[in-house]
């Protein structure tokens, strides 16, 4: 991309002599280097919409209402009065949505007990 060819070999990747520089115009030059930033552009557009679609293969959104009941993920870090040992129960619920946040974040009425706060992640979100 820099030179403005594709290199054949590891000798075309060496840095060219400072005598035998392109002898195009600047301006036909200028258009040739806007073309190649051009195609990379959309060569790296292309990349990066095939990762997106790859990674988000298996994703489904979910959105919820107020008023839905949902069960909650008790990870051990957020839950850690809940989670005491590998044998305890993982989720709980039934727990109704009080608001909706952003697509990501929804507030669910907790009990007391819980001691966290009440704004969740979808990802911590099952529905009933």
């Amino acid at each position: 991309m820099v030179y403005g060819l594709d290199p054949l070999s590891p000798l075309d990747l060496t840095p060219r002599p400072l005598d035998q520089k392109p002898s195009a115009d600047a301006t036909s030059r200028v258009e040739e280097i806007k073309k190649i930033h051009e195609l990379m552009r959309s060569k790296i557009e292309k990349t990066n919409e095939a990762y997106q679609a790859q990674t988000n293969k298996y994703k489904k959104k979910m959105v919820f209402q107020p008023g839905d009941l949902v069960w909650i993920h008790l990870r051990k870090e957020r839950f850690p009065s809940k989670r005491r040992n590998k044998l305890m129960l993982r989720t709980d619920g039934l727990f109704e949505i009080l608001e909706h946040i952003n697509d990501h974040a929804y507030r669910v009425d907790l009990p007391c007990d819980y001691r966290v706060s009440a704004t969740l992640n979808v990802a911590n979100l099952k529905a009933y």
